[in-house]
């Protein structure tokens, strides 16, 4: 009998998502892996994530097909410009272009709903609140308000069985992501970060999220194995 604690983690492909799959692993946890496809202009995350779920051999992974280009206005999901060569001042101040909104609130909804079927007991996902980009879903106080929502919206939950959100990289600086990462053997070639890829698929380099990778590898003195277009 398979006593592992059953478990969905949110895999975009990109390295929170990924480094957070790699932790629930080693924790010895069932992994059910859960990617969405959205509408993203990068999609190319999709075909990392489905190397990934393999690479880690998870139990199933679901890619969830979700447009929501018609409701969310972001440079993510339409043809506005995503921002490049922003300083990390700029970065680490306002909301950028590239919030889509509420989608960690759709995600974590869907993957509510998938965890009660298959009687998963916990959600783990790769939200990180001091190198990111500045959207309000990835806060703590965003976390800490669905896991109240989760126990109130659910047949466990009034049942006093809740399922547990949990967001293993809440505290880390993106250097200590990669480190986390290393030590649990993660290949972060695998991984996909950029916005607004090349058609060669090279990372542009200019991105918020170019730039907070490649600051995130540089303190971590771990070399970036990405191919960046400059």
């Amino acid at each position: 009998m398979d006593d592992r604690k059953k478990v969905i983690v949110l895999l975009s492909g990109g390295i929170d998502s990924t480094t957070t799959l790699a932790i629930a692993k080693n924790l010895g946890h069932a992994v059910y892996a859960l990617s969405f496809d959205y509408g993203q202009r990068h999609n190319l995350e999709l075909i990392k994530a489905v190397k990934i779920a393999k690479k880690f051999n998870t139990e199933e992974h679901l890619v969830f097909q979700i447009d929501l280009r018609s409701v969310a206005d972001s440079a993510l999901t339409s043809q506005q410009t995503v921002p490049k060569e922003r300083t990390l001042d700029q970065i680490n101040t306002g909301i950028p272009a590239t919030y889509v909104p509420a989608r960690n609130l759709i995600f974590l909804s869907i993957a509510l709903s998938w965890a009660e079927t298959i009687n998963a007991q916990e959600i783990f996902i790769g939200t990180n609140a001091i190198d990111y980009s500045g959207y309000p879903d990835c806060r703590p106080q965003f976390i800490e308000a669905f896991q109240k929502c989760a126990d109130l919206a659910t047949k466990v939950g009034a049942e006093k069985n809740s399922i547990k959100i949990m967001s293993p990289l809440s505290g880390l600086t993106k250097s200590e992501i990669i480190q986390k990462g290393i030590e649990l053997g993660i290949d972060y070639g695998l991984t996909h970060s950029c916005y607004d890829p090349s058609p060669e698929s090279m990372a542009c380099g200019k991105c918020d999220s170019c730039v907070l990778r490649k600051r995130g590898f540089d303190e971590a003195g771990v070399e970036d194995p990405t191919r960046y277009v400059c």
